[in-house]
């Protein structure tokens, strides 16, 4: 796990996916990005605002699909910015594209609240 810099972020690597992401012991939002693509450039800090908030509740990080194809593929992740919320080695729901911040806090809000059931 490699912490961004002046950030509650987790950068997540190919290497450590299933470890980080697949073993938490608490629910995971992945960041599906790449530096290139402007939208996730646009939904960057909402993420990292989202990270601040929840604290301890989630681990949020962000995985390169350049860095890590195969993750990407895995996943079929084939449209970024993708976000994605893990539980128990599970991947429980994801949203493609950026609907805005309304749209995305209510996503996040919604599939963690499901994932607590």
């Amino acid at each position: 796990m490699v912490s961004l810099a002046m950030s509650t972020l987790t950068k997540f690597t190919e290497g450590a996916f299933d470890t980080e992401v697949l073993g938490a012991d608490k629910p995971v939002l992945v960041d599906f990005y790449a530096d290139w693509c402007g939208p996730c450039r646009a939904v960057g800090p909402l993420v990292e605002q989202i990270a601040t908030e929840l604290g301890d509740q989630v681990v949020v990080g962000k995985l390169d699909v350049d860095s890590s194809p195969g993750i990407a593929m895995r996943y079929q992740v084939r449209s970024i910015p993708t976000l994605g919320i893990f539980k128990g080695g599970q991947l429980l729901d994801r949203m493609v594209g950026y609907p805005g911040p309304a749209g995305v806090r209510s996503w996040v809000k919604n599939t963690l609240e499901k994932a607590a059931v």
